[in-house]
């Protein structure tokens, strides 16, 4: 796995139990990350990444916590900051439609917990090596689903892409 020095990182957490943003807090500091905002309100989040320049958000979506509420306010809203910034769904719901709802609303990158250190730096790994441009379709806002290039495909509802 590539070492990446992430010195420069914002990251902004909402998660639910205090224990588990605390490990987060905690792991990201090890990473050398120099500021980590966390809540478990996304009233807050909404609040603290529009006044904290976030390069990566970790949502977490559970029953008490709509984090696909939270992603799709980021990547919809008017007064959203950066609707490019990189969203990683953290969450124990991990079933199929789970990945595809949170695909279809806009994350960038999926975490199933429990997570570890190894699988929290994959995915930040993954959202620099893998950067896929943004596309709007319809209601969809978000970085290109595809995460292959069909050049067999030309049809018409081809979707066009947008640069980030």
């Amino acid at each position: 796995m590539q070492s990446y020095d992430l010195q420069n990182l914002n990251i902004l957490v909402l998660e639910k139990h205090v224990l588990v943003r605390k490990l987060l807090t905690d792991v990201f500091n090890e990473f050398g990350v120099p500021s980590t905002q966390s809540t478990s309100d996304p009233e807050v989040a909404w609040e603290m990444f529009k006044q904290f320049p976030a390069d990566l958000i970790l949502s977490d979506w559970t029953t008490d916590l709509d984090g696909m509420d939270f992603l799709t306010r980021v990547r919809q809203s008017d007064d959203s900051p950066d609707p490019f910034v990189p969203v990683v769904i953290c969450t124990a719901n991990t079933r199929l439609h789970h990945v595809c709802t949170a695909r279809d609303k806009g994350m960038t990158e999926f975490l199933a917990k429990p997570v570890s250190a190894k699988t929290i730096y994959s995915r930040i790994c993954a959202v620099i090596e893998n950067h896929r441009p943004f596309i709007r379709v319809s209601d969809f806002f978000g970085p290109d689903r595809r995460r292959h290039a069909n050049e067999l495909f030309g049809g018409m509802d081809r979707r066009k892409r947008r640069a980030s």
